[in-house]
């Protein structure tokens, strides 16, 4: 494994973190690549309903920014954002269960991946149109300022939805409103098969939001520990009252858009170049070159993670699918207004 141009060993561990945390970034990193390995596995048996977004080479992203926050703090993740989720306590068997549509699942098989929500644990489920989380987030983190509570939103963007009128909008908002709001741009070289030099003019999409007066940073997405230290600053400036943080995290998509996409779009030597810069690997490598664990550390996380996974994969796939007669739960209103029905002809005619 190596560890990848312009990567430097760290003399000590980064602030705010302790050895027993680094291995805890390490398990939360194995956990995403290897949950998403068994959800390509059943996808495979047709077992997954729906599509299946991997994160493959950007697990790092998502991990690094989420293991910034604090409890109390709310995310909004996208579909490769599986693994601030699961920093955020989502567990690896409700997972499953929703790309399975299990009965059981966070939405009861009415969604499929990682559309879900609990905001006690920190985690609101994504609206799909690229771009529109941000603005709602923006509003979220207006309340947190108008309620004066010492808390922190963190919305992900991908490189696409820059160039929307919902990113920009919420941009300004949160710029204006001066909120509580960190914005992760995923730069990851792909709006689903457009490349992003199709898609704007801007070699830095940190730009955008120095537009808008959004003190704006671009942080080497693949390298966990930039991203984490890189996010608790903008965290950290957020809840002391600076305002929205823009951080573009380059990274880069090694899998299609979904399994579905053969990926032709994609030069093979292009994924070869981002597969030596792998997020995982290249933070075994510092994790190991600077002390903070050995060999038997990282073989007693990866134990652990097959284990935990084994058991989850078994506990959902034994879980019931929705009986067809609750289809409808949810759909229609069971209240009454003004002493009469709301709705006024029965389900059965």
């Amino acid at each position: 494994m190596k560890m990848g141009a312009g990567a430097t060993v760290p003399v000590q561990i980064p602030g705010g973190l302790t050895e027993g945390r680094l291995l805890e970034i390490y398990y939360y990193l194995q956990l995403t690549r290897s949950l998403e390995e068994r959800l390509v596995n059943l996808y495979r048996q047709s077992k997954v309903i729906g599509g299946l977004y991997r994160s493959l080479g950007q697990e790092g992203e998502s991990v690094g920014s989420a293991y910034a926050l604090e409890f109390g703090d709310i995310l909004s993740p996208l579909i490769r954002n599986l693994g601030s989720m699961l920093v955020k306590g989502a567990k690896p068997v409700e997972v499953l269960r929703q790309y399975m549509a299990k009965a059981n699942s966070p939405t009861a098989g009415r969604e499929m991946n990682i559309h879900f929500n609990d905001l006690d644990l920190g985690y609101l489920g994504q609206i799909s149109h690229l771009g529109d989380m941000v603005p709602v987030m923006a509003g979220i983190a207006l309340s947190f300022k108008m309620r004066s509570e010492p808390r922190v939103g963190l919305v992900y963007v991908g490189d696409g939805a820059t160039s929307t009128g919902a990113f920009h909008e919420g941009m300004n908002f949160a710029a204006v409103q001066k909120v509580p709001l960190v914005i992760i741009v995923e730069h990851n070289g792909y709006a689903y098969s457009t490349p992003t030099s199709k898609q704007t003019a801007v070699a830095r999409l940190a730009d955008k939001g120095r537009a808008y007066g959004v003190p704006s940073e671009t942080v080497d997405g693949n390298h966990v520990l930039a991203v984490y230290a890189t996010t608790k600053n903008a965290v950290d400036r957020a809840r002391n009252g600076g305002g929205p943080t823009l951080i573009e995290a380059v990274t880069y998509r090694r899998k299609g858009h979904a399994e579905h996409d053969s990926q032709s779009y994609q030069s093979p030597d292009e994924i070869r170049e981002w597969e030596s810069r792998d997020p995982v690997e290249r933070y075994v490598d510092l994790l190991q070159m600077s002390g903070w664990a050995t060999p038997a550390d990282i073989t007693e996380i990866d134990a652990r993670v097959a284990n935990e996974l084994d058991q989850a994969v078994a506990e959902a796939e034994e879980a019931s699918t929705p009986a067809g007669a609750t289809a409808l739960g949810g759909v229609y209103a069971d209240r009454t207004v003004d002493g009469g029905p709301l709705w006024f002809r029965s389900l059965d005619g």
